[in-house]
């Protein structure tokens, strides 16, 4: 047996406990979907192509339903024509501030890629259509600055209270539900009466809770990540209070047909048993994550989030000192994937990013970030995003890719 080898078993043996708790959160997810599917009385009916117009499409309706039930929501949007997570936020952005109004993020900066949604010049910003956009920084423990979110909502203007579950491309901790359920009674306690609305990408059924159910108004994600369940082929959701979700619809098609319209012309199997499976895919990325975590630390590197209890969403951040480094870890990744495995990666300019990304994306579904999947913007501090897996099997042997090229086995 190599060093290797001894390492992943030894760190595996002392995650099992941390493996059984995760195993238990799947279970109860996993009930709570088969509730929704079966309050529903999901038939193969609902998997039915349509075309054109999409008008009585029960399909569409109905996957919109189950997605309200698991989220604990009044309604919900969920269609192949939000292509990612960003075009979900953004359509749900624009579908609840106008002119004049202010919103206001309450964990910092937003994702790279909602940065120029929320402040780009001339090409169509909320920036553009005179929405105001201000912030509050998370303390460096990385809780919510309580003092200076009340004093941000003393602006009248402030109509959506932002935050952002995933870290993102920053050096912190994922949003807990507890933290959520707390700030949101906070903000309310301030007095204020607009939407609390959450980015909830990477965070779906990696607790037993989701922020619709902890009192947001409204949450937002991509099927091409956890809910997906790695089989949805495209997608985003956008659940909550049906005022919001109401409004929001008028957006993604248009004010006077909402969501009356939408085809899909292959069908919504797929969908509803990617929801279906999501639960147990989320745990096997968890407990990959966990594992590549444990071992990395134990080879000297600096990970986040700690290896030794449950993160609040399937990211993993991996510091290296070089840039040669972050490039081998990332190359890794592909090289231990099903698809393209023997492709070179090299750093790119990516839309929508202001660094060049390099990205593994080995994936059956185009970018799907619930499959096995790492990226990184090329700036120091030299930081990888790990993310995914669809089964804890694919997650072990890659961690054994990425010994080998960071030669952390010898």
């Amino acid at each position: 047996m190599g060093r290797a080898e001894e390492l992943i078993q030894k760190c595996e043996s002392e995650l099992a406990p941390v493996f059984a708790k995760m195993d238990d959160i799947a279970y109860k997810n996993e009930a709570k979907v088969l509730c929704a599917f079966k309050n529903n009385r999901i038939a193969l009916r609902h998997f039915a192509p349509t075309t054109g117009y999409g008008y009585g499409d029960e399909g569409r309706d109905t996957l919109g339903a189950v997605f309200a039930d698991i989220f604990g929501a009044e309604a919900a949007l969920v269609s192949p024509n939000l292509v990612s997570g960003t075009h979900a936020l953004t359509v749900g952005l624009f579908g609840l501030l106008f002119a004049g109004d202010t919103l206001f993020s309450v964990s910092g900066d937003p994702y790279d890629t909602l940065c120029d949604v929320i402040g780009g010049s001339g090409i169509g910003s909320l920036a553009d259509y005179g929405v105001r956009f201000k912030k509050c920084d998370l303390k460096e423990d990385g809780g919510f600055d309580y003092r200076a979110i009340r004093e941000g909502l003393c602006d009248p203007s402030v109509k959506v209270v932002f935050l952002q579950r995933s870290r993102g491309y920053a050096w912190r901790d994922a949003i807990s539900e507890k933290q959520i359920a707390e700030v949101c009674a906070f903000v309310r306690e301030c007095g204020f009466e607009g939407c609390i609305f959450v980015d909830n990408c990477y965070g779906e059924f990696v607790e037993e809770t989701e922020p619709t159910q902890n009192g947001a108004d409204v949450c937002v994600g991509s099927l091409n990540k956890n809910p997906g369940g790695g089989i949805a082929p495209t997608g985003g959701y956008i659940v909550g209070k049906r005022c919001y979700i109401d409004t929001i619809a008028g957006r993604m098609t248009a004010p006077s047909i909402g969501a009356e319209v939408g085809s899909y012309a292959y069908g919504y199997r797929l969908f509803y048993q990617g929801v279906f499976m999501a639960p147990h895919v989320v745990a096997q990325a968890v407990k990959g994550s966990l594992l590549i975590g444990k071992v990395l630390q134990a080879c000297g590197f600096t990970t986040s989030p700690s290896a030794d209890k449950l993160p609040y969403d399937i990211t993993r951040a991996v510091r290296f000192n070089t840039k040669e480094e972050l490039c081998a870890f990332i190359q890794a990744v592909q090289e231990a994937s099903p698809v393209d495995s023997f492709v070179t990666l090299e750093p790119w300019d990516m839309p929508g990013y202001t660094d060049q990304v390099i990205m593994a994306a080995g994936c059956f579904v185009q970018g799907a970030s619930i499959e096995l999947s790492a990226d990184a913007p090329i700036r120091p501090p030299y930081t990888a995003y790990f993310q995914g897996g669809l089964t804890y099997e694919h997650c072990k042997y890659a961690l054994f890719a990425i010994l080998k090229k960071l030669n952390a086995d010898g």
